[in-house]
């Protein structure tokens, strides 16, 4: 449904999304790991470059967004998915200011014409996506 009425050809999807970092897997102890962080997972289409490093195996990803970028797999949609992982329930600034890297990516460097709006602008977005943790550009 969420691509229903768009056009696919020229399409290029970025999702921004979030989960407890109780939910990302690694060797070293989560403890230790500073939280608020990002890691990206993408569809073999997308040929421009992520803002962070990869989303290692055995970590998955859940949901809508994991459905929106299979979607886009299949589809051969490029997408990328970048997945914040947090300390806290609802989303607030300082887990916003973790996606502020993105906003200097080709793709999404119009929404903030400098660093200074950048904050704005994505405490727009999530003032929008209250309800929800994910948000899709």
């Amino acid at each position: 449904q969420v691509f229903g009425s768009m056009q696919k050809k020229g399409l290029q999807v970025t999702i921004l999304s979030t989960c407890p970092v109780a939910d990302y897997k690694t060797q070293e102890s989560t403890l230790t790991l500073a939280s608020p962080f990002l890691k990206a997972l993408k569809t073999k289409e997308f040929q421009d470059q992520v803002c962070c490093p990869l989303l290692e195996q055995p970590n998955i990803v859940r949901d809508l967004p994991a459905a929106v970028l299979s979607y886009c797999q299949v589809w051969q949609i490029p997408a990328v998915l970048y997945q914040c992982y947090t300390d806290v329930i609802k989303l607030d600034t300082v887990t916003i200011e973790a996606f502020k890297p993105l906003l200097s990516s080709e793709l999404l460097k119009s929404l903030a014409k400098d660093a200074s709006e950048s904050t704005k602008v994505l405490k727009k977005f999530l003032t929008s996506s209250e309800t929800h943790n994910n948000i899709y550009i």
